[in-house]
């Protein structure tokens, strides 16, 4: 971390994510410190591998980060847990000043999706990183709008049914909720639909995402910027996900009168699809976990800009 004092950190949630989010972070030089792993179960998984590797525990939820020694030098807070976990935990840790970086779909802070618009939002009390499928397709979508008006952009995110653990499938609605309305004022779309397929095929396939998007592209040069931008932020995502590349190239196709009308009065000239493939770094989970893995790997990259734009007398 170039030296100086690091920016201390919890994390509440000791389950998949929030232990692979754990042992990213011990690996991590850019300024952020594990200061504690959070969980409510004391056998659980998460909480064993931190003890063994030195990080403070608590097996008694927000209320036991909060009467931990060392509570008051931790600035920031991410929470691995569920949507309606969060509600209560950003409530309980409220009064303190810490800086939440919310994992789940609860959406009570804006939307973050660090390669479209962390800096816009990196001073946020409560930073939401949407989904794991709006991490993989909301920067594909922005940068198509970017290039050309996108009417509509539908994602299908499928994931291996075996790393959709109790907290993503108790937030399926929220998943789509909170993704379709992240294409919209994140991606810049002017209507979005998100849809989610857990793939229950052996052995387990790695993430997977569609991203179709309708736009206004009547000019051949800017159907090529089209293709270029998604290039390029498909580079600009794989910086902090590794695995995170496209399926094959970028397919851009005229649409015919009856499928405009889809989208009603407002002019659709072309369709746009990209093919996704999220492969994980095996830090804690297996590889075909890239939904996992992009949630993890985009709340570090906030965390570290957090810790970078934070004065070190301030840590």
């Amino acid at each position: 971390m170039n030296g100086g004092r690091a920016l201390k950190a919890a994390v509440i949630g000791s389950g998949n994510i929030g232990t692979d989010l754990m042992i990213k972070m011990l690996r991590s030089d850019r300024g952020l410190e594990i200061a504690a792993m959070v969980g409510i179960d004391p056998a659980s998984d998460g909480l064993a591998r931190a003890r063994r590797l030195g990080v403070p525990t608590t097996a008694k939820g927000v209320e036991g980060l909060i009467a931990l020694p060392g509570f008051d030098e931790i600035g920031v807070v991410f929470d691995a847990t569920s949507a309606g976990a969060h509600v209560a935990n950003a409530r309980a840790l409220a009064p303190y000043g810490k800086q939440l970086i919310d994992l789940t779909p609860a959406a009570l802070g804006p939307f973050v999706v660090p390669a479209v618009n962390l800096e816009e939002h990196v001073d946020a009390a409560d930073l939401n990183m949407v989904t794991c499928g709006g991490q993989a397709t909301i920067p594909v979508v922005a940068a198509v709008a970017r290039t050309a008006p996108v009417r509509y952009a539908e994602i299908v995110a499928s994931i291996a049914s075996r790393s959709a653990g109790p907290g993503t499938r108790a937030n399926i609605d929220e998943f789509t909720r909170t993704t379709a309305t992240a294409i919209e004022s994140v991606g810049g779309a002017e209507r979005g639909k998100a849809v989610i397929v857990l793939n229950p095929a052996e052995p387990a396939l790695i993430m997977r995402d569609t991203v179709f998007c309708l736009v206004d592209a009547p000019d051949p040069q800017v159907r090529g910027r089209i293709a270029e931008a998604v290039e390029q932020m498909v580079a600009d995502v794989s910086a902090y996900v590794p695995g995170y590349r496209l399926k094959q190239p970028v397919q851009i196709t005229a649409m015919n009168d009856s499928v405009r009308t889809l989208v009603g009065e407002r002019p659709v000239t072309h369709q746009v699809t990209v093919l996704l493939e999220v492969e994980g770094a095996g830090d804690y989970l297996p590889a075909y976990a890239g939904n996992l893995d992009i949630m993890t790997s985009a709340a570090l990259r906030v965390g570290e800009l957090i810790a970078a734009r934070t004065p070190q007398e301030a840590r």
